[in-house]
Formats: C-alpha cells, structure tokens, sequence
C-alpha cells in the first residue's frame, strides 16, 4: 500500500460524531451542513427524470443543458462564463480531489492557506506533493487574518499550486478583491496554479453588488492559471446529493473530462436534473436559506459571547462559529467530553489545522434557532462545572 495512504488521518470530525451519532438527546452541529432538508420541487425533479428511464450514463462533463445552466448563472455573478468552461463532478469535494489530480505530480510544491478542511490538505498529499501551510492568524477579538507578506513569501516560481478556502471553513475567513488581486498577480509571476474552494460564496453576509463573496473570477481572463469549485450542497440545501462543478480555462475542459471518465465516468442524471431546477429556481431557494443562516449566526454567536472564557467573532461568510473556550486547550478532547458530558456535538478545530488546536467549530445551519439556544445553555452549564 502506497506510503501516502497509509499516512493519512482520518477524520478529527467523523471521531467526535461516531462518538454520539445514535444518540437521541445529543444535539449535533458538528457536520457542515443544514438540517433542512431539499426544496420538494428539487427533489420531484429529480423522481421525475427516474420515472422517465433517465438511469443512464451523461457525458463525462455533465449534461450540456446543465453545464449552460451553470455558466448562465455563474455568468449573472460574475461576468461573461462559457459552458466550455464548466465541468459537471460527483459533488465539490470530487471537483476538487480531481482538481488536484488535473495539476499536481508527485513532488510538486503545494501551498496552502489553513486552517481549511481537511480534505483540501489531504488531497495533494494523496498525490505525492510537498504542502506547505501558510496559517492564517487569529485575531484579539476571535477573527482571523492573513498574513499577506508570509502567503506571498511562501509562492514562489517553483510553487505549482496555491489552495484557497475563501469564504473559508471552518473560520468564516474571507479575501477581500484587494486581497485576490494581489495573489492573482503574484501567481501570473511565478506561473503558480491558484485552486479557489468557493463553495461559501454564496453564504455571504456582507453587502456586495452581487450578493456573494469577492471571487477570483471577479479579476482572472479565461485562459489565467485558475480553477474554481463550487457545488450545490451549500446553498442549494444538497449536500447528500453530491453535485458539484467546476470552472477553468477551456483549454483545460477537455482533459478534465478525460479525468472524470477514470473516476466516475459521469453525475448521475437524474442527480444533474435535480441540479438544472435548483438553478432555475435559485431566487426562490439561496436569498431564503442565506437570510436564514445569518439569522442563525446572529443569534448564536452573541450567546457564546455571553459565555464567560468564550472568544468568538462574527464570521463575515459561511456556515460556522469558530471560537475557543479559555481552559481548554486541547480540541478534540473537549469535542469528546462536550459529546459525552453535555450531549453537545461539536468539531475540533486541530481537525483543520495545527495551529487551530484549542478551537471549536459549530455549524450554525439550523432550522430551529432554539437548538442553538438550548446548545449552548449545554455549553454554558458544562464549562462553569
């Protein structure tokens, strides 16, 4: 078995939730998604096409009226899009291991900006490449930072791809276009590859003209050394469905799908179907659910504030609190002891990264905002114990 395999770690995340998983009176927030479930008209979308026969193979890069589909909307956000652009992937995790898989060799330098979910770090190593992590900084008031000088230090011509989580989890960390400038025209120097996992662009509660995030999109010409992952399980409520994308330079489309035919040959259809009336319907789906997340943000985390030795701040994107809780220094065994001792499930933050040891991440996606209330009521009663 290949060095690189046996060398990973599993999950920090899944360890915490196999801990209370089964568990009735656990109030569990330690996975990145709602638990909300699919827009009906979604999922009768997707019944309709089984109820045609549609259980066929796609073209390995999707179904050409999905992939218009997507450069359509990408293009509302973003400018000008073609679908010669667009690859249709088995969810954004697959868009992004295949990514990876597209650009890097072994021995490759690759550069990271962490803390990140693990799968972003993973992914190169799996490959054989050198990672080197630029962390982001934590700030006085529980925000994080990058530190710009070190990320543009570590970027050098022999640097062959630079991973980026912007609106990022689990910290809520967002570049700003300033910020994305400057690391788009650093990378055009050295002929570094940029990946960007903007998957949370959409969960973004700042004002913007376009209602989402800064995207390197906003700045690239086509052909610039750029991949981009997006996937519907975010803000389209379909995290299980596994559907995703991606965008790169046309000149890259066709080999992309000469990858996907060697690891899942397509989407399925009836997946991609589904998929086509979410973005039709976006208007009625993603203004909803990102009103309702920042509802949710808003009233978690002044609660944690409220809890003495908490330090947190109010992430600017995404899905989750990050925040540390004096005392306790060690991530995953407080994540264990809050399953097992307040039937409160939340994730460690060493799962993302070193340096995050010591931090927490709750995903605040909740349907019901008195979960997040009578959470950390649980919270607050066991730290004071």
């Amino acid at each position: 078995m290949r060095q690189a395999i046996l060398s990973l770690e599993e999950s920090k995340i899944r360890e915490v939730a196999n801990a209370g998983m089964g568990r009735s009176d656990v109030l569990a927030f330690w996975f990145g998604e709602s638990d909300e479930v699919t827009p009906d008209f979604i999922r009768q979308a997707a019944i309709e096409s089984l109820q045609k026969g549609e259980t066929f193979y796609s073209h390995n890069l999707g179904l050409p009226e999905l992939r218009e589909a997507v450069a359509s909307y990408m293009g509302a956000l973003h400018g000008a899009i073609g679908a010669e652009r667009i690859a249709i992937t088995s969810g954004g995790v697959n868009a992004l291991m295949l990514a990876v898989q597209l650009l890097v060799d072994a021995g490759d330098e690759v550069v990271a900006v962490t803390p990140v979910w693990p799968n972003l770090t993973a992914q190169p190593a799996i490959m054989g490449a050198r990672l080197r992590c630029v962390p982001l900084q934590p700030q006085a008031d529980g925000a994080w930072g990058l530190d710009m000088d070190a990320l543009l230090a570590a970027v050098t011509p022999g640097t062959k791809l630079l991973v980026l989580n912007a609106p990022n989890n689990p910290t809520g960390w967002t570049l700003s276009r300033a910020e994305q400038q400057t690391i788009l025209d650093h990378c055009r120097r050295t002929g570094t590859w940029i990946l960007a996992d903007e998957v949370y662009e959409r969960l973004y509660y700042a004002p913007s003209a376009n209602g989402c995030a800064p995207s390197f999109l906003d700045l690239a010409d086509p052909e610039d050394r750029l991949v981009v992952v997006h996937s519907f399980s975010k803000s389209f409520l379909m995290t299980g469905w596994r559907l995703g994308w991606l965008v790169m330079p046309a000149s890259a489309t066709q080999h992309m799908g000469k990858l996907i035919e060697f690891n899942t040959s397509c989407a399925s259809v009836f997946v991609q179907r589904a998929g086509i009336t979410a973005l039709q319907r976006t208007d009625e789906i993603t203004p909803r659910v990102v009103a309702h997340l920042k509802a949710c943000r808003d009233t978690l985390v002044p609660l944690l504030q409220a809890v003495p030795g908490v330090q947190v701040a109010p992430a600017p994107g995404g899905m989750y609190a990050f925040f540390q809780l004096a005392g306790h220094t060690d991530s995953l065994l407080t994540a264990k002891r809050l399953v097992a001792e307040a039937g409160l499930g939340l994730a460690p933050g060493n799962a993302f990264a070193p340096q995050a040891q010591g931090w927490l991440r709750w995903c605040f996606a909740s349907k019901d905002l008195h979960r997040l209330e009578e959470g950390v009521e649980r919270l607050k009663k066991w730290a004071i114990i």
